[in-house]
């Protein structure tokens, strides 16, 4: 068999039973029986609204399903709810698991996604509610965002200072690390999976002479890359084995924004749960950003949550004329 037909089956989506019935899907394994019962396993991402990946559908027994052949695959459309909950639940399990890279459970995190979604917001979320009590007893941070390019050296001297653990160095946007062979060997060293976790900079060298850091040291703490690069989409051999190598060391977030209406969709759920409230600019205004936003994305500079919070600014300072104003500094000229 290619393809199944379900018969009667359901699938669990969010916690809720959804009825299968007359849809078809790839088959991967047969009808078996487990401890809750029987069956069947199917490839899930090839159905919008279904897990990217393989999912098993409960079945009564073998009769409930049938033989499709080569028929086509069901073909459904993800709906807004759905996509606005599957972005949720993204974000979640990123604030979850920064919450986990803090606690020295989980070594090491690579978020990606288009620019302007928030994945440096919620990190950073995260980090600072763990870092008050530090800031309060007036200790020294346990976390830092490091942004821009950055040598092998200012590397090793960067994870030196939050070597000890529960501390979280975030590299945002900080790619220049992934393409350097030296910077990637040293990141390798700190983020391996044995027990003890050992770092060495074995050339002579006066900045770490200066800086009192050792040759070499144990690296106790976690690290977090978010990066706009989509990994599987990187076609330089050397890179994509740059890529390889880090990406077998830490867990993996796709935060799954790829098109237009995704992007449209994360800006309207994120402006619901409050976003421009601190602009004070009233409910009609907030709905009248987010429609102009939606009428003209695709004359925007870019599609971000970023342009929401620079045409917000315009809204402010100009409450009569915000719209004229974001024509002229937000749109592509045509």
């Amino acid at each position: 068999m290619e393809n199944i037909k379900i018969l009667e089956g359901t699938y669990k989506i969010r916690g809720k039973d959804q009825d299968l019935a007359g849809m078809v899907f790839p088959l991967v394994e047969g009808f078996k029986m487990g401890a809750a019962g029987g069956y069947v396993t199917v490839d899930g991402k090839a159905i919008a609204g279904f897990p990217d990946r393989n999912i098993k559908i409960r079945v009564s027994d073998a009769s409930s399903i049938e033989d499709a052949g080569k028929a086509k695959v069901t073909e459904r459309e993800e709906t807004d709810a759905e996509t606005v909950e599957r972005l949720r639940e993204r974000f979640n399990m990123l604030e979850d698991m920064t919450k986990a890279c803090k606690k020295g459970a989980v070594r090491a995190m690579i978020v990606s996604g288009p620019p302007g979604v928030g994945k440096s917001f919620g990190v950073e979320k995260v980090l600072g509610k763990h870092d008050i009590i530090a800031t309060l007893s007036e200790k020294a941070p346990r976390y830092e965002v490091v942004k821009g390019a950055m040598s092998a050296i200012g590397l090793y001297c960067k994870l030196y200072k939050f070597a000890d653990k529960d501390n979280v160095i975030v590299f945002d946007d900080c790619d220049s690390v992934f393409a350097d062979e030296l910077c990637l060997n040293i990141l390798k060293a700190a983020l391996d999976s044995k027990k003890t976790r050992r770092i060495h900079w074995n050339t002579d060298s006066f900045k770490l002479r200066n800086e009192g850091v050792p040759d070499s040291f144990e690296f106790k703490g976690s690290a977090i890359f978010i990066t706009n690069i989509k990994f599987d989409n990187v076609k330089s051999k050397k890179m994509r084995d740059h890529l390889e190598a880090l990406e077998s060391r830490c867990h993996y977030i796709d935060l799954t924004i790829d098109t237009e209406r995704e992007k449209m969709l994360r800006i309207k759920q994120i402006t619901k749960d409050g976003m421009l409230h601190e602009y004070q600019l009233g409910d009609q205004v907030e709905e009248d950003i987010v429609d102009y936003v939606d009428i003209n994305k695709k004359k925007l500079r870019e599609l971000s949550l970023r342009t929401v919070l620079k045409i917000a600014d315009l809204a402010k300072a100009f409450p009569d004329r915000w719209e004229a104003m974001a024509e002229n500094t937000v749109m592509r000229r045509a």
